[in-house]
């Protein structure tokens, strides 16, 4: 009677937890489900943003490739104007050279519009040619457009201060290029692009013909260390031209009055006995013609 009583008690609970328990089971099912179908949008989301990528990424490899092939084809069409602006400078510059030595040529050139432009522009190129030799270079070819390129327009500025009105005119309106050879000269090692520093001299020198042009010469900073520089070149045609520099100075009484502690606390006198003896004739006898011109300065001081 007591198991009648209980018993449908007791399995009713039974029943009704086992309910309880699948209604919650079939609820976590069911968010489940959500999940994974959130998760399988969010996959496919995904998947769709990948290929996107991939596809844009394809597209921009294309466009970079495209791109470089432009850029080569641009550097190449550089390379070759380059080449040929230097082999027509080298050309045009190498028959100026030749004009110039005309004086009348000279003051026509000087009296064009474009001519402090022209001398601007000299600078320029020479500095740009001195900053392209290598470290280790040893000899530059001296057949290459770009040596004959610099030696031409060194050349007619050598030839343009041969004359008055061309060293007035350097000194009144290009000292920057007069600054530029001073610098470059200092730059260059020993026993590189002789005949590049020979000319440079030679036009510092024709100016230095004019008063003026020794004055503003020979105060540029650190002019007199660059002479002692230049006089210690192992080839001879620079030294030969740096005593003609220094002899300028020496013996403009004006300069020398100005420069003559430097020079005499300075001067390598000894390089210059050395030179004295030099197998070259010309740079023995401009050695010892300036020996004796020291010994007169010495004798006065």
């Amino acid at each position: 009677m007591q198991l009648r009583d209980f018993l449908p008690k007791i399995v009713n609970g039974d029943i009704l937890g086992t309910f309880q328990k699948l209604d919650a089971i079939e609820s976590s099912l069911e968010k489940k489900e959500e999940e994974m179908e959130q998760l399988r949008m969010d996959c496919e989301h995904f998947r769709a943003r990948l290929e996107t990528a991939q596809a844009d990424c394809m597209r921009e490899k294309k466009e970079k490739l495209e791109l470089r092939q432009q850029l080569n084809e641009a550097k190449q069409q550089l390379l070759q104007q380059a080449e040929y602006c230097t082999e027509m400078g080298a050309a045009v510059c190498t028959l100026l050279w030749g004009v110039s030595s005309n004086e009348e040529a000279v003051k026509s050139i000087l009296g064009g519009s474009k001519a402090v432009k022209f001398f601007t522009i000299t600078a320029q190129t020479m500095e740009s040619f001195v900053k392209s030799l290598s470290e280790d270079m040893k000899q530059q070819d001296l057949d290459s457009e770009e040596n004959q390129f610099v030696l031409a327009l060194a050349g007619i500025v050598t030839n343009v201060a041969a004359l008055a009105c061309g060293r007035e005119f350097l000194v009144s309106s290009s000292r920057e290029l007069l600054d530029t050879m001073m610098h470059l000269l200092g730059d260059m090692k020993p026993g590189l692009c002789n005949k590049f520093k020979v000319l440079m001299l030679m036009s510092l020198y024709n100016v230095s013909i004019n008063l003026k042009g020794l004055k503003y010469i020979s105060e540029s900073p650190g002019f007199i260390p660059l002479l002692w520089w230049l006089l210690n070149d192992p080839d001879s045609e620079v030294c030969l031209h740096a005593l003609r520099l220094l002899q300028s100075v020496l013996l403009e009484p004006e300069v020398l009055a100005r420069a003559g502690a430097e020079v005499r606390e300075t001067l390598p006198f000894q390089r210059i006995v050395a030179l004295a003896q030099s197998r070259h004739a010309e740079l023995q006898a401009l050695a010892k013609e300036l020996l004796e011109d020291l010994k007169v300065i010495e004798y006065e001081a």
